[in-house]
């Protein structure tokens, strides 16, 4: 059985996970300015449920970001950091390991 192939799927669906979880942020961003905004109602049953939803996937993520950036006007920054660190050190590490795993299994 050949290894390549195999982590070929593995990182194309890790790619694809790191892409759904970056939709998750925009939208609990999203979903934060509307509720923020008095646009949606926290009280109507699914717009609490997916608030919570969201708010459940982000958070634990996002606390350490919150807990190491300073307070800048009452505005939540660490999703952009967090958006930021996805994009230029998470993607690229990966595309990294993925390139030297198949060097070196091929």
């Amino acid at each position: 059985m050949k290894v390549g192939p195999l982590i070929s799927i593995i990182f194309q669906l890790l790619f694809e996970l790191v892409q759904l979880y970056t939709w998750v942020v925009l939208l609990a961003c999203l979903f934060s300015f509307l509720i923020g905004f008095g646009i949606l109602d926290p009280r109507n049953q699914i717009v609490w449920k997916m608030s919570n939803f969201l708010y459940r996937m982000t958070e634990p993520v996002l606390r350490p970001i919150r807990n190491v950036l300073p307070n800048v006007a009452n505005i939540d920054l660490s999703p952009l950091v967090l958006l930021l660190l996805i994009q230029y050190v998470l993607m690229p590490l990966m595309v990294r390991v993925y390139g030297m795993l198949m060097v070196g299994f091929a």
